[in-house]
C-alpha cells in the first residue's frame, strides 16, 4: 500500500508549483488574446453577439467561447470573424499586438534593454469607401503610440 502524502510537494513533480503559475499569468495564450481583442472591436462596432455570429455563420454560443478565450479558434474561424467585423486577419493580428508585445518583452531581457520603447497601437480606424482590389475586405489608419 503506498502512500500519497509521502511527497511534500506533489506540485513540484505536475510542473503546477507557484513558479510554474507564476510565469503562466505573465503570458496570455493566444486564444484568449485574439478572443479580446474580437470581443474589443464587436463592443467598438456597438454590435451584438448575435449579429457577429449570424454574419460570420458561427454560432452564437461558439463566438462567445472564443471571445472569452475557452475555444482555440482554427484559422478559417477566425477569419470568418475578422470578416463579419470588417477585419482582415491581418487586422486582427495588429489588435492583439498590443497585448502580445508586453509579454514578449518580459520573456526576452535582452529586448527590454534596447535604447526605444516598443511601438503600440493606439487606435484603428477604418477609412470610408470600398477597399482597392486585392486589399481585404476593409482599409484601416492604424496610429502607433510609445
Amino acid at each position: 500500500m503506498s502512500n500519497h502524502s509521502a511527497n511534500p510537494n506533489p506540485d513540484a513533480r505536475r510542473g503546477t508549483g507557484p513558479r510554474a503559475r507564476e510565469q503562466a499569468v505573465k503570458e496570455p495564450l493566444w486564444r484568449q488574446v485574439v478572443g479580446g481583442a474580437l470581443r474589443g472591436e464587436r463592443r467598438a462596432q456597438g454590435r451584438t453577439l448575435k449579429e457577429v455570429s449570424e454574419a460570420a455563420r458561427i454560432s452564437m454560443p461558439y463566438l462567445s467561447e472564443i471571445e472569452r478565450g475557452r475555444k482555440e479558434a482554427s484559422s478559417e474561424v477566425l477569419a470568418a470573424a475578422a470578416g463579419a467585423l470588417g477585419l482582415s486577419l491581418a487586422d486582427l493580428l495588429a489588435l492583439t499586438q498590443r497585448d502580445l508585445a508586453p509579454a514578449d518583452r518580459r520573456a526576452r531581457p535582452e529586448a527590454s534593454a534596447a535604447p526605444s520603447a516598443p511601438l503600440r497601437i493606439a487606435a484603428v480606424s477604418r477609412l470610408p469607401g470600398p477597399p482597392p482590389a486585392g486589399c481585404g475586405p476593409a482599409r484601416a489608419v492604424v496610429r502607433l503610440g510609445g
